[in-house]
């Protein structure tokens, strides 16, 4: 493989971009889940009870989101971390390292529109006294799950902005554990709301 300096110039750029982007993720969800509970003085977070589905999916996406955190952070100060995470050659390249942080970087925002337009609705997990009504308008119009759509988005990102064997794992373990908790709480609402999620199930995609 011959390496450009534009080549250089994007895995340079890659390397603080990726440690400056999940070092903000990690540090708005942590002030935003706070902020919330103390605000309305109500639990955000639902794991579920230890050991269930909803359970290691919560332990899932926390040991991932770390890894990923910390293997970003310190790639950027000891860049000879990267000899450790299988990087894939062929994909190290301007047009899809520069595509990988863009769809990086609008799932991400993607996925805060949707966390916002919840309002106080907004749960991470399975909240056992709600929620209090089926949503169904909004991003609900188009997708059942338009959250977790746009956090696929994200982390299909990832894997391209920084192409590895590392990545790809992260990528295929991320869409598994999404679709496991959709199937969960989807279980939770026809529960929840037998004749409504019914109907909403039949007329809106589970995706895009």
């Amino acid at each position: 493989m011959i390496i450009t300096d534009n080549t250089v110039g994007i895995i340079e750029f890659t390397r603080l971009y990726l440690a400056v982007f999940y070092t903000f993720v990690a540090f708005f969800y942590i002030s935003k889940i706070i902020w919330a509970k103390r605000s309305s003085g109500q639990q955000q977070v639902f794991p579920g009870q230890r050991f269930c589905t909803s359970w290691w999916n919560h332990i899932a996406f926390r040991v991932f989101r770390a890894t990923i955190w910390m293997i970003c952070v310190f790639r950027f100060f000891f860049p000879e971390i990267d000899g450790f995470l299988g990087l894939l050659p062929s994909m190290l390249n301007v047009p899809v390292m520069f595509a990988g942080n863009l769809l990086l970087t609008c799932g991400f925002v993607f996925t805060i529109i949707v966390h916002l337009s919840m309002g106080s609705q907004w749960r991470s997990g399975i909240d056992p006294k709600g929620p209090a009504q089926l949503m169904t308008h909004g991003f609900y119009r188009y997708s059942r799950n338009p959250m977790f759509s746009a956090i696929a988005l994200s982390q299909l990102g990832f894997f391209l902005a920084l192409p590895s064997l590392f990545s790809l794992i992260c990528l295929l373990v991320g869409l598994f554990t999404l679709y496991r908790q959709a199937i969960v709480e989807e279980q939770h609402l026809a529960s929840a709301f037998p004749a409504a999620f019914a109907q909403y199930k039949a007329g809106t995609r589970r995706w895009l």
